[in-house]
């Protein structure tokens, strides 16, 4: 079997130990055997059980596409904290290969080829108001505003305030939002938005 036959999956955001199995007509066993000897060669990468990307694709990943690997790492899950901010250009303050997500089942954190997707677990009354903007879920602004200050008002998340520009958000969603929250919270909120 050449390499390149596995060019097939170039463009693909990853792929299964079934989806090569049927790529190449062999055995689950043979293909799964496969999987991890690539992976210490060097050309797959795995991103979690049974689920692989080309060292290639990887290294030309946008960052869009690392933001759906955010998603498939830990299902549910959706973009939120200073990563969402970031994409909604609310924050100066960049994370290079850092990405951030809000969870239901636990907090966690992977680091996949030098970069690090961290997971904060939320409990459900505070999973909500996220979009979907094509495969990908994000928090919207508010709510990326929200779920840091939630963290940050338990000692559980930094935040630097001085990199966040408070115009681009909207502080009567952010007070009607912060209504579900503890009172260390809505006290944080009420100091930050001057309410």
């Amino acid at each position: 079997m050449r390499y390149a036959d596995l060019r097939t999956f170039r463009d693909r955001l990853y792929f299964t130990v079934e989806e090569l199995q049927d790529l190449l007509g062999i055995s689950r066993e043979s293909a799964r055997v496969l999987c991890s000897r690539y992976v210490k060669k060097g050309l797959f990468i795995r991103l979690k059980k049974n689920f692989y990307i080309l060292s290639e694709s990887w290294e030309a990943l946008s960052t869009e596409g690392l933001l759906k690997i955010s998603n498939l790492l830990q299902v549910p899950s959706y973009i939120s904290f200073s990563t969402a901010l970031t994409f909604y250009e609310v924050t100066t303050q960049v994370q290079r290969n850092y990405f951030e997500s809000a969870s239901v089942k636990r907090s966690a954190g992977f680091e996949i080829a030098g970069t690090v997707f961290n997971y904060y677990k939320l409990q459900r009354k505070y999973y909500f108001d996220f979009i979907r903007k094509g495969d990908l879920f994000i928090a919207t602004k508010e709510k990326a505003f929200m779920d840091s200050i939630y963290l940050y008002s338990f000692g559980k998340y930094k935040l630097d305030f001085s990199a966040v520009d408070m115009e681009r958000l909207e502080k009567k969603k952010i007070m009607a939002l912060s209504e579900n929250y503890p009172e260390r919270t809505k006290g944080v909120i009420k100091r930050i938005c001057g309410e």
